[in-house]
């Protein structure tokens, strides 16, 4: 054993690749592992075996007794390994062979296993059809059809939007229209205004009386264009500021009433009255009361003089412009009174 440690330790690489088995590599490894304390530290190296130790200590055993029989030992060694695996495949295959009832179960076994598999395939190609079959019917009634419906609707809902448009476009256009028209019935308030308050300052004592007349026919005008605002005001369903109107058309005659006791009382009355009634309807019932405030424009319009103007529902802003608005302080000195019925002025509606 120490002689074979010896080797070991001593042996060069050409002379361990020279061993059966022993490739360059694992030389190489044994020649860098050393030197090795026991024969067993030789097994620690990559690629050694006790089979490839027993053929180095072979070597070793028979290169230090007859070195020229050395080529010879690996070809010794290596035919019997060669004999017995030629003949051990053979006797395998003799073991091996499966006999008769053996290769019935197993093609009985593949049977089944064929079968099982055809069964698992037809399942799942019937569920397969089944989901087709109910789900195709499901999706039309839960998907297809409510997006065809919606897509309907919306269709419809674009043509109403449309024509709402239309109709909003055209409901803008009176709106403005409207707006004008109470703009320009609020300037001729506002001008009314003035020119009573120019011939209160104005004219003296030698002209009261026309000057009274003058503020009856302006108060009462100004009462004619609050009802008409206040109309227009109602037709935009704007009640407050239509009650406003209405109140104030009811003052200027409930004065024309104290300062001229005696003007066509009972005209007055009945404008009067249907005022109040459109003040108590107002903005609870604003139907009824565009009836009553139409009665008492009406009433109102055909109690102004004759030749005046022929009036309407809704008159214009320029009912007087031609009678009062050329009455200026130069002028209204030098006026001389005529009778009230007799004016030569007209007017436009």
């Amino acid at each position: 054993m120490t002689d074979f440690l010896n080797f070991l330790n001593t042996a060069d690489f050409d002379t361990l690749t020279k061993i059966p088995g022993i490739t360059r590599n694992i030389a190489g490894n044994l020649v860098s592992a050393r030197p090795f304390d026991s024969v067993e530290d030789c097994l620690k190296v990559k690629g050694m075996g006790k089979t490839l130790l027993a053929r180095v200590q072979s070597f070793a055993e028979t290169g230090e007794n007859a070195p020229e029989n050395s080529a010879m030992i690996p070809v010794e060694e290596e035919a019997p390994p060669a004999y017995i695996e030629k003949s051990k495949p053979a006797q395998e295959s003799v073991e091996e062979q499966p006999s008769f009832f053996s290769r019935l179960g197993q093609a009985f076994l593949n049977f089944i296993r064929a079968l099982f598999r055809l069964i698992a395939i037809a399942i799942v190609i019937g569920g397969i059809g089944a989901g087709l079959y109910y789900g195709l019917p499901f999706l039309n009634d839960k998907l297809i059809v409510p997006v065809e419906r919606n897509t309907a609707r919306i269709s419809e809902l674009s043509q109403q939007v449309e024509s709402l448009q239309t109709q909003l476009d055209e409901m803008t256009t009176r709106v403005d229209a409207l707006d004008k028209t109470i703009a320009s019935h609020t300037a001729m308030i506002a001008q009314l205004g003035e020119m009573q308050t120019s011939l209160e300052s104005q004219f003296n004592n030698g002209n009261e009386k026309l000057v009274q007349e003058l503020q009856r026919e302006i108060k009462i005008t100004r009462a004619v264009e609050f009802l008409s605002r206040a109309r227009l005001y109602l037709s935009q369903s704007n009640f407050g500021l239509a009650k406003v109107d209405v109140q104030s058309a009811r003052d200027l005659l409930a004065e024309v009433q104290i300062e001229n006791p005696e003007y066509k009382t009972d005209g007055l009355n009945q404008v009067m009255t249907r005022l109040d009634l459109a003040l108590g309807n107002l903005p609870a019932f604003p139907v009824i009361a565009v009836g009553d405030v139409d009665i008492a424009l009406q009433l109102l319009m055909d109690s102004l003089p004759e030749g005046a103007a022929e009036l309407t529902a809704t008159p214009t802003p320029t009912v007087i412009s031609t009678s009062l608005a050329t009455f200026t302080p130069e002028a209204l000195a030098t006026f001389t009174p005529t009778p009230f019925d007799m004016p030569t002025a007209t007017a436009t509606p």
